[in-house]
């Protein structure tokens, strides 16, 4: 009994070893970013299994998972609380620039309010199902201009410039450029939203690249 009693602290100081060797190994790796090419690895993956995902989760169906309906209710979120803040009042008869559009969520409700919209996205398959949602609710001559286009790519001057939940999906040693390059677009407004990155959210990460087929989680996402 003594012996077993003894034991116990080793045993549970054991496990805790072991799971902090595991977490550090999944937490691991962020540090690879210079040798890979990020827009290349975004771009593909947002014209391939990303684009099935993230349209999915956009989109109104509810073949979702737990974790992708936690997503899309987020992004509501979040797209409400900006067309809030960008009321009819203010926003009708200005120019935006939706950065990083995905399936025209913010795009197509702006227009919608009477904004000139240019909406862009790195995926010509995410413009492309854009455009055809907004066709859909808008007439001919609210339709957004949409193009094929990354963030550090664009130009122009805009009232207001929108970059809703894009940044998560390139280095965090890049953002300072990303963001102040976006702000040069813009003559009054700027609007990024972006999720915070903490021990919690990168150990799912990687824990989700352990999954199998399209529930594996890449450097995209």
């Amino acid at each position: 009994g003594g012996d077993g009693a003894s034991q116990l602290p080793l045993l549970a100081g054991g496990a805790l070893a072991v799971l902090a060797a595991g977490v550090a190994l999944l937490l691991g790796g962020e540090g690879e970013a210079g040798s890979v090419n990020d827009k290349a690895v975004v771009e593909k993956y947002f014209n391939n299994e990303g684009f099935e995902r993230w349209n999915k989760i956009y989109g109104e169906k509810d073949d979702v998972n737990a974790v992708q309906k936690d997503i899309r209710i987020g992004h509501a979120q979040t797209v409400d609380k900006i067309l809030n803040w960008l009321d009819p009042s203010l926003i009708s008869g200005r120019t935006v620039c939706d950065a990083g559009c995905g399936t025209g969520n913010l795009s197509i409700p702006l227009a919608s309010r009477g904004a000139h919209v240019s909406g862009s996205d790195i995926s010509n398959a995410m413009v492309t199902e854009a455009e055809r949602r907004a066709k859909d609710v808008l007439k001919n001559d609210q339709v957004p201009d949409f193009k094929t286009s990354d963030l550090e790519a664009l130009d122009g001057e805009y009232d207001c410039v929108c970059c809703v939940d894009v940044l998560i999906h390139y280095p965090p040693e890049r953002l300072n450029q990303m963001v102040g390059h976006l702000a040069g677009l813009s003559k009054d407004r700027l609007i990024l939203s972006f999720a915070p990155k903490t021990w919690y959210y990168t150990l799912l990460k990687r824990i989700g690249e352990l999954f199998p087929g399209k529930s594996k989680t890449t450097r995209a996402y």
